[in-house]
């Protein structure tokens, strides 16, 4: 095991064992156990009492962040020529088609999200090799398949993401960065789980709202009572 810095013995002890905090409580503290340089990252991570394995207990959506999530999201709008000027009027970062599919088979996917239209799909399908594994394959259920595309655009930039459970049942997600205020980051981890609540599988029997853990790059995670919530 790698030996543990100064700055991560003094953010474990301050983290109390086996105690479960209130959302506002864990938002606060991981801001003060966070002592890297950089603007860190805050996640977090729900595990839900699902079978993802089954169709009827997979928990997949969307959710707009109220704080936004902190990060500069670079947006592909995969469109035709008719749409280019409104998705650059949006903000997207990369606006083409073939021109771009041509770089994604070459192997380039320097992006956060692509959004395309529902005529363009049947290029992308050869690409989900490429795209697939970094989640990056536009979903109707994600709001990443649509004509409304500046809407979308404009919603991703603005802090929508989408989430999904993972094999184990856990839902990753980041949800801001640590120089958002301790209730900045409570507003949206709290938007999340609500989210997430409101999406429970009917098929999903005992026990839905696991654990829920809040961390930062780097730090440790902080317990959050499911009750709370």
């Amino acid at each position: 095991m790698a030996k543990l810095t100064k700055n991560q013995k003094v953010a474990i002890a301050k983290v109390e064992k086996n105690k479960l905090y209130a959302v506002e409580e864990a938002s606060a503290l991981v801001k003060e156990i966070t002592s890297v340089k950089f603007d860190a990252s805050v996640d977090l991570a729900v595990r839900l009492g699902v079978d993802p394995r089954k169709a009827n207990q997979m928990v997949r959506g969307v959710v707009s962040l109220p704080n936004g999530t902190g990060k500069d999201v670079r947006v592909l709008a995969l469109v035709t020529p008719d749409k280019e000027n409104e998705a650059k009027e949006a903000g997207a970062d990369y606006v083409g088609l073939d021109e771009y599919l041509e770089k994604i088979k070459g192997g380039w996917t320097d992006v956060d999200v692509i959004i395309t239209m529902p005529a363009v799909m049947g290029k992308l399908g050869p690409l989900g090799r490429i795209l697939g594994p970094r989640g990056l394959m536009p979903n109707p259920k994600s709001g990443t398949v649509t004509m409304e595309i500046g809407k979308a655009v404009k919603e991703v930039k603005a802090g929508k993401i989408d989430f999904k459970v993972d094999r184990y049942g856990i839902v990753h997600a980041s949800i801001g960065k640590v120089s958002f205020t301790a209730q900045q980051i409570t507003e949206n981890a709290l938007e999340l789980i609500h989210t997430l609540v409101k999406m429970k599988p009917a098929a999903a029997k005992g026990v839905y709202m696991k654990s829920i853990t809040l961390s930062s790059t780097m730090s440790p995670g902080v317990a959050i009572d499911p009750k709370t919530v």
